[in-house]
C-alpha cells in the first residue's frame, strides 16, 4: 500500500510539474512565432489521440465507442469539446502570448472562485463565511499580482488579464459540464475524444499541416514535443492515475505545483520582472486554492 501510495505521490507532483513547465515553454514557442492557434490546435488533436490509445491498451476500450451509441452524451461530449475544452486551451494559450505563463496559470487558477460564486447564485450552495474568506483571497492575490501594488497603473498587459480571466471562466464551465460525462465514462475517454473534437475545430482555423517548418530550429522541435508530450498528455494521465491511491485533499494541494513551477519557471529560466506585490499576490492565490482543497476535504 505504501508504495502504491508513494507512486502516487511521484504521479501528481509529475503531473502538475509538467503542466507548469509545458506554459511556459509554450511561452517561448510564441516567441519563436508559432501561432496560438496552430499550437492549440496540434497539441489537442495529438494528445487527444495519444490519451485514447493509452485509453485502448490499458483500461477498457468499449467506452471508447460506447459514449457515442447515445444522443445525450454525444451532444454534451461535442458541447464539451468546443465551449470547454477548446475554449479553455485558446484563452489560457492566448493570455500567456499577451503576457507571462505565470500570470495566465494564476488567473486560470481563479476558476474555484468562479463556481463557488456560479452555484450560490444558482441556489445550489448556501453562501458561507469560508466562501468570503476565498474570494476576499482571490481578490486580494489578483489585485498585487496584475498592479503590482499601483493603482495608477497595470504590471501585466491588459490583454494578457481579459485572456486570463476569459481562460478562468472557461476552466469553471469545463470542470462543471463535464460531471455528467465522467460519472458514466473514464476520464480519459471523455478528456481524449474533448481533445481530439476542440483540435479538429480549431484546425478549420489553423490546421496542423499548416505551419512554416522552414523556420523551426531543433529547439522548437524540443519545445514542442515538452508541451504536447509532456504538457498535455503525461501531465493529464499522471494526475488522473494519481487519483486511484491518493485523497482529493492530497492531489488538490499537490496540485498547487503547477502554478508554483510556472512563476519559478517564467522568473527563473525566462528572466520576467516580477515585482514584491506580484509575489504577495502569487502568494495569496497559493494560499486561496490550499484553502479551497482543505475545505473541500471537510465537507
Amino acid at each position: 500500500m505504501k508504495n502504491k501510495r508513494m507512486i502516487g505521490f511521484l504521479l501528481v507532483v509529475s503531473g502538475c510539474f509538467f503542466w507548469g513547465i509545458g506554459g511556459t515553454v509554450a511561452q517561448q514557442l510564441f516567441s519563436q512565432g508559432i501561432e496560438v492557434g496552430w499550437l492549440v490546435s496540434t497539441r489537442l488533436v495529438i494528445a487527444g489521440i495519444l490519451l485514447l490509445i493509452t485509453q485502448a491498451i490499458f483500461k477498457d476500450r468499449h467506452q471508447i465507442i460506447d459514449i457515442w451509441r447515445e444522443k445525450y452524451t454525444a451532444f454534451r461530449l461535442i458541447i464539451f469539446a468546443i465551449v470547454g475544452m477548446l475554449a479553455v486551451q485558446y484563452t489560457y494559450m492566448a493570455s500567456i502570448k499577451a503576457g507571462n505563463a505565470a500570470v495566465a496559470t494564476l488567473l486560470q487558477y481563479l476558476a474555484p472562485v468562479m463556481i463557488i460564486v456560479w452555484v450560490a447564485l444558482r441556489g445550489q450552495s448556501k453562501f458561507t463565511k469560508k466562501d468570503a474568506v476565498t474570494i476576499v483571497l482571490a481578490l486580494c492575490g489578483s489585485f498585487f499580482l496584475l498592479t503590482n501594488g499601483s493603482l495608477s497603473a497595470f504590471a501585466v498587459p491588459l490583454p494578457a488579464i481579459v485572456w486570463g480571466l476569459l481562460s478562468g471562466v472557461t476552466l469553471a464551465f469545463y470542470t462543471l459540464y463535464a460531471i455528467p460525462l465522467l460519472r458514466r465514462f473514464d476520464s480519459l475517454v471523455v478528456v481524449g475524444w474533448a481533445m481530439v473534437l476542440a483540435g479538429a475545430a480549431m484546425s478549420f482555423v489553423q490546421p496542423p499541416w499548416d505551419a512554416d517548418v522552414s523556420a523551426w530550429t531543433p529547439e522548437t522541435i524540443v519545445y514542442l514535443v515538452i508541451v504536447i508530450i509532456f504538457g498535455t498528455m503525461l501531465a493529464f494521465w499522471f494526475y488522473v492515475e494519481s487519483l486511484q491511491t491518493l485523497s482529493v485533499k492530497e492531489t488538490s494541494l499537490l496540485g498547487n505545483i503547477e502554478p508554483l513551477t510556472a512563476v519559478l519557471a517564467t522568473v527563473l529560466w525566462l528572466h520576467e520582472p516580477f515585482g514584491a506585490f506580484q509575489w504577495l499576490g502569487t502568494s495569496l492565490i497559493l494560499v486561496m486554492m490550499i484553502y479551497i482543497a482543505l475545505k473541500a476535504e471537510k465537507k
